[in-house]
């Protein structure tokens, strides 16, 4: 079983998701993804979740709101994924530094706006 953080991030033009791309020398190199991995025994997946998000980006969990699990993911691959969703906060963000064994780069989206603002 794995977990993600689906990581939210607040900026003056809105909502944004952040991602990684993965560093070229790990399965999957090269491929943009959300912060996570395999989940310990015994750890939830919001555990996991900051756990990795911690060690990936250097987020300390303490900078992370969490907003609680999304649905599950079964991959064609036979695992299963959990993502969990969360708001870096601005703190959470400014320390931010991805560790280069693990991830060539970070970046944010800006979510779709709806009319009146919100996302959708």
């Amino acid at each position: 079983c794995y977990a993600v953080l689906c990581p939210l991030v607040e900026r003056p033009d809105g909502l944004h998701l952040l991602f990684e791309v993965r560093a070229a020398n790990l399965s999957q190199g090269g491929e943009v993804c959300f912060p996570g991995g395999r989940m310990e025994p015994g750890e939830t997946p919001e555990d996991c979740a900051l756990r990795e998000t911690a060690e990936e980006l250097s987020i300390p969990p303490q900078e992370v709101e969490l907003l609680g699990p999304s649905d599950f993911i079964c991959s064609q691959r036979g695992f299963l994924l959990r993502p969990v969703l969360g708001v870096v906060s601005p703190a959470g963000l400014a320390r931010m530094r991805p560790s280069p064994a693990e991830v060539a780069e970070a970046f944010t989206v800006l979510l779709p706006q709806a009319a009146g603002g919100r996302p959708l």
